[in-house]
């Protein structure tokens, strides 16, 4: 039953980062919901002028508080926020100083390792239950699928605004990966039956 464990979730892993990849590079799933910068030049210049070497997420428009900001400054700003919001652009921004590559080996990997460790995971919880059929076994691992995706997807669109395309099509590409994980884990695991069904049948 372990080796059978372990076999469905590195196998689940490497169909759910093939999938991951095809949704990227063939389908048009991973570039739904963004957008290119109109007059990018000129963006890129000021963003470059201004941030310099300074990697990181900026919020815009800031609150202007300092790193010492007391609980009452804090408050005051929150309180004057929405006017800002009212009369400025707001967003997330990720920032990377000139340099940065646009696929690395490291990237890949790193993505790899991802995907394989939610799939062992997952696949060993479904172990743990009491569920034998095709179809129950599927509809666990996608439901748990499920629950990954949503939740840090819909948190994003709510609270930052993130495209509800872009949404959609980043819930499609975990759920769909979780499924053929699902589909996997029950081939594999077809034959196999808990041990305490097994202990209570003996």
């Amino acid at each position: 039953m372990t080796k059978r464990i372990l076999l469905a979730g590195i196998l689940g892993g490497i169909a759910m980062f093939i999938w991951a990849s095809l949704a990227h590079m063939v389908l048009p799933l991973g570039q739904t919901g963004i957008k290119e910068i109109p007059n990018e030049a000129s963006v890129l210049s000021a963003m470059h002028s201004n941030l310099g070497e300074k990697s990181g997420l900026y919020m815009f428009p800031g609150m202007e508080l300092g790193a010492n900001a007391t609980r009452e400054q804090q408050h005051a700003a929150m309180q004057h926020y929405g006017e800002k919001l009212a009369t400025s652009p707001s967003g997330l921004l990720v920032y990377h100083p000139p340099g940065a590559k646009a696929l690395t080996t490291g990237q890949l990997v790193t993505e790899f390792l991802t995907e394989l460790v939610e799939a062992l995971i997952v696949v060993f919880l479904l172990a743990q239950t009491r569920l034998t059929s095709f179809g129950s076994r599927v509809g666990f691992v996608t439901l748990a699928g499920v629950l990954a995706a949503i939740t840090t997807n819909i948190s994003y669109w709510n609270w930052y605004g993130f495209p509800g395309s872009y949404t959609a099509a980043y819930l499609t590409i975990e759920v769909v990966g979780y499924l053929v994980v699902g589909i996997l884990a029950a081939l594999i695991m077809k034959s196999s039956a808990p041990k305490t069904l097994v202990t209570a049948a003996a």
